[in-house]
């Protein structure tokens, strides 16, 4: 039977894209890894490649299509043998819309899937090979062959493709007796959180009633991309699921502030021109690093705590925001840091930043100072456990350590927790070891 080509995931948050473009036409012939399509995710447009050899039969989503849900078949791909006449129409389709279905038409088809349960199986699925555990082997008709040829049991083949679809190449390069080692059921692979339905509470009026309150007024409709969808949901996901609570403290930055000045003097000559926020990243990766039970994520039904420090920094861009993430930032200098900052903000700007560059850490820094903002509270970017809230610096009178009131530089934080993960006093534990951090700049350096 013909193979489903299905919408790939292309990042691990990835729920749904845009086909931006076919770079190949119904009857041309392809490989494994040549590339098929432009597909548009919420951050970047990405290259999607064939994982098996044949003919392209049939595309079923067109160029500029939005809102393509992930294993969405998009194409069907023929292999030796077969042709365009071997394609059911019926089951390789989209499925139509729900709301296109008429009640009576819904209940029959209710009915008759129930009375029948075998002959619907049957038509949703070509025969496959099954496991002794009785479930089905997904593999497409190519890999069975070979698979066939060269004597390999298919329950032993992991396979790479779509849905875990064994394809060709996994085939070729198992070896005979080879198989996968079983997963430990005491520790079972982590389930997402599922998405926030909103759990029966309003979630505020229609597209339709927000357009009749605006009839007559002078407005400009703007259209929503893919990311700006996605940072709607994830941050109604992360209000809605998520038990923050808020740590504030003030910083004194005169300290920090000279012995910045001191070492861009020094860097001069190599270009590198430190920032406050190199300093904020670098304080807050030692401060996970001293406070390891801080440095943790949320994963639906359990925590992980990480052994290095991953910190995300938020980068606005236009239509809104990404989080390069700065791998084993404790382990990196503040020259370093710097310049792979600058380079993660330049792509991001750009869209250029690749999946693996923006998705994980345990950690997040908002900053908003240079807008003059004196404080603010972020809002929790999951699956991370905590995200630091930047203000500016600016100049206020304060009591000295000998009792007298003098003026200095200071900073105002706020540190989103999720209670889930960190709790009140291991929350302020963290924050005291960044606060520390920054007002003794020379000891990230020892």
């Amino acid at each position: 039977m013909p193979t489903e080509i299905l919408m790939p995931a292309l990042s691990p948050t990835m729920e749904e894209g845009t086909l931006a473009k076919w770079l190949v036409k119904e009857g041309d012939t392809v490989n494994s890894g040549d590339i098929l399509a432009e597909i548009e995710t919420d951050k970047a447009t990405m290259e999607f490649e064939a994982v098996d050899e044949g003919t392209i039969g049939k595309i079923l989503i067109e160029d500029g299509t939005e809102g393509v849900k992930v294993n969405t078949p998009i194409a069907v791909l023929l292999e030796e043998g077969e042709s365009a006449d071997d394609i059911d129409s019926a089951s390789t389709s989209p499925a139509p819309a729900a709301e296109d279905k008429a009640p009576a038409k819904e209940e029959e088809e209710a009915k008759a899937a129930a009375a029948t349960p075998a002959a619907a199986s049957a038509s949703a699925a070509p025969a496959a090979p099954q496991g002794s555990d009785g479930k089905r082997i997904f593999a497409t008709p190519l890999a069975r062959r070979i698979a066939a040829d060269k004597g390999l049991d298919l329950a032993q083949i992991k396979g790479s493709g779509p849905h875990g679809r064994i394809v060709k190449a996994d085939v070729e390069s198992a070896k005979p007796g080879a198989a996968e080692a079983p997963k430990s059921a005491e520790a079972p692979a982590a389930k997402a959180a599922p998405a926030a339905s909103g759990g029966g509470m309003p979630t505020g009026p229609s597209a339709e009633q927000v357009l009749k309150m605006y009839e007559g007024r002078d407005f400009e409709e703007v259209k929503l991309d893919g990311m700006r969808r996605t940072v709607g949901a994830r941050l109604t996901e992360s209000k809605q699921t998520i038990p923050h609570f808020y740590l504030r403290r003030d910083i004194k930055l005169d300290a920090l502030l000279k012995f910045r000045s001191q070492l861009n003097k020094q860097l001069e000559g190599r270009g590198v021109k430190l920032s406050v926020n190199d300093f904020i990243i670098k304080a807050c990766a030692l401060a996970l690093q001293a406070v390891p039970d801080a440095n943790a994520v949320w994963a639906g039904d359990r925590m992980l705590k990480l052994k290095p420090s991953d910190v995300a920094v938020a980068v606005a861009i236009d239509g809104g925001l990404f989080t390069p993430v700065l791998k084993d930032a404790e382990m990196k200098s503040l020259s370093a840091l710097s310049t792979e900052m600058k380079d993660l903000a330049s792509r991001a700007r750009g869209k250029k930043l690749a999946p693996h560059e923006y998705v994980g850490g345990s950690f997040a820094i908002s900053n908003l100072g240079m807008f003059g903002l004196d404080n603010f509270d972020a809002v929790i970017n999951p699956p991370h456990g905590a995200i630091l809230a930047v203000g500016a610096g600016v100049k206020k009178p304060i009591v000295g350590d000998d009792g007298e009131l003098t003026v200095a530089t200071v900073m105002s934080v706020t540190l989103s927790v999720d209670h889930r993960v960190i709790d009140g006093a291991l929350g302020a534990e963290l924050l005291k070891a960044i606060v520390e951090n920054l007002e003794n700049p020379m000891v990230m350096l020892a």
